[in-house]
């Protein structure tokens, strides 16, 4: 088995990558950064973000394993005190995993032919950077309104436990293939109406965002921004890639939440 160690520059996170090393070498692992069969991330969700995006070409072919060295997060299942446990499991894998749907954006540029394609684990948003942002929203090909506001947030399903929720949008469990779109500040008086309601949207169809100007946007890909991209247009659909979790001990989703949002000492 191949593997990469992905670690943020943290001192524990960096002492537990470095122990790993050793065990993974001592357990005659092979160490390949650019073609991996198992990626183990040391971090929290950010850093498994980041290498999500680092190895995104490879999704078909690799897996992703969490290490957290802070609190516990949503793709992350290991502590940095059970990476023991965690090389013999590596050792005895099957090949079994848990996957998640992915968001597909394709981002067309009023200054470039050819559009430009990104996956999101989590979720895309448009934002305006100095003043109101006003966006026609198609919904499967159909007009759906005109949104003012201060932007639009698309998100996965694992990702509407992130900034989707902060939004009040719904969280939706990981085997449901579907969109959320979520209203960030919208207008809403005698003159301008949106749904100013989070919608959920079927695996089939698509949602189209076309900005009434081109310039001035700051467009989110998870964890990485674009800034002031000339954007005439966004397309999101559910993707054909999904990311692959090796299934070792991956918590259930809804205790995830749970842990995550309530604790444990209010679960009764």
């Amino acid at each position: 088995m191949k593997i990469a160690i992905f670690a943020n520059d943290e001192r524990l996170s960096r002492s537990v990558s470095q122990k790993l090393r050793q065990k993974f070498e001592d357990t005659h692992f092979i160490f390949d950064e650019k073609s991996p069969d198992i990626v183990v991330t040391v971090g929290g969700d950010g850093t498994l973000l980041s290498a999500f995006h680092k190895y995104s070409a490879l999704l078909d072919s690799v897996r992703f394993v969490g290490v957290h060295t802070g609190h516990l997060g949503f793709y992350t299942d290991w502590r940095d005190d059970e990476i023991d446990d965690l090389v013999i499991s590596l050792q005895s894998d099957n090949g079994q995993s848990i996957s998640y749907p992915l968001l597909d954006v394709r981002v067309t540029y009023a200054d470039k032919a050819k559009p430009e394609n990104f996956l999101a684990l989590n979720e895309a948003t448009l934002k305006r950077g100095s003043a109101t942002m006003v966006a026609d929203v198609y919904i499967g090909g159909e007009r759906f309104e005109r949104f003012r506001g201060d932007g639009l947030c698309v998100s996965t399903p694992s990702g509407s436990t992130a900034y989707n929720k902060s939004l009040g949008g719904a969280v939706i469990h990981p085997n449901l293939k579907v969109l959320q779109i979520a209203e960030i500040s919208s207008i809403n008086n005698r003159v301008f109406r949106t749904l100013s309601s989070p919608m959920i949207i079927a695996p089939n169809d698509w949602i189209t965002l076309i900005p009434a100007r081109e310039s001035d946007y700051l467009l989110t890909i998870d964890q990485n921004s674009f800034h002031s991209k000339q954007v005439s247009q966004l397309r999101f659909k559910i993707s054909k890639k999904s990311i692959h979790f090796a299934k070792y001990r991956h918590m259930q989703f809804w205790q995830r939440v749970q842990d995550a949002f309530i604790g444990s000492d209010y679960a009764n």
